[in-house]
């Protein structure tokens, strides 16, 4: 319950400032794993629908799995328009899905929030024969001297910071033992974003650890960011370098 709770007052913001994923990605997923209209992906730890609207935008059946009430209603009330898209209320540890009834289970930016045992037994449990899992992370370019700088000020103003992704994402031995014999694909895909102000503040407070408005840093937060964009930012844009990680195989 505690994980589900992290985002409670931040699901707009999180909607709004936090990026998507590259198209390549997507369309690599789709002609991976043959995904169309009849085909089902379980979008797990689904949030505000940001891989699911991806891949309906490619008419690709989406079940989207999400515990936190806000970005389960985020998601429900920009995507239930599309007769291709479902938003359950689960965990990654229990679905509610039927087993055997998925063709590829996508985890984007929410594995780190999972139980890894449980989840591995609940993806063997629902998927079809032979069908994969595949996880994916946006992650910064940490050694850029912008990424280094924003480390510096969320180890400053958020004590719950513990790395980005919680440090998951680089620990390779989490995959060893989350695929079927260590073995999965690994790819990467370049995905610089851009931002305004608004935009570079917001996806800094969209973070689960980052200070809420009542929070006794937040405005210290805000005016810290505020400084670090004109520092970085061009004719009121900044760049920040990121790629974006995926991660699939056979569990």
């Amino acid at each position: 319950m505690e994980n589900i709770d992290k985002f409670n007052g931040k699901a707009e913001t999180y909607e709004k400032f936090r990026p998507s994923y590259p198209e390549e990605l997507i369309k690599d997923l789709i002609a991976e794993h043959s995904l169309d209209q009849h085909k089902v992906v379980a979008d797990i730890g689904s949030g505000t629908g940001m891989m699911a609207k991806a891949l309906l935008d490619h008419h690709v059946k989406v079940i989207a799995i999400e515990p936190n009430d806000d970005m389960r209603r985020i998601a429900e009330e920009r995507l239930h328009s599309n007769p291709l898209f479902t938003a359950v209320n689960g965990t990654a540890e229990q679905t509610t899905l039927k087993s055997n009834s998925v063709d590829l289970i996508t985890v984007a930016q929410a594995f780190h929030w999972f139980d890894p045992e449980q989840f591995k037994k609940e993806c063997q449990r629902i998927l079809k024969p032979n069908r994969k899992v595949i996880l994916v992370w946006n992650r910064r370019v940490t050694e850029n001297q912008l990424i280094q700088e924003t480390i510096t000020l969320y180890k400053k103003y958020c004590p719950n910071f513990h790395g980005f992704s919680e440090g998951i994402e680089q620990n390779s031995d989490i995959y060893l033992t989350f695929f079927r014999n260590g073995n999965y694909q690994f790819k990467s895909y370049d995905h610089p974003l851009y931002y305004n102000i608004e935009g570079f503040i917001g996806r800094h407070l969209s973070a689960s650890y980052a200070p809420k408005p009542d929070d006794q840093h937040f405005h210290e937060f805000i005016e810290a960011f505020s400084e670090l964009f004109h520092k970085y930012s061009k004719d009121g844009i900044i760049m920040m370098p990121h790629v974006t990680h995926s991660y699939s195989g056979n569990v």
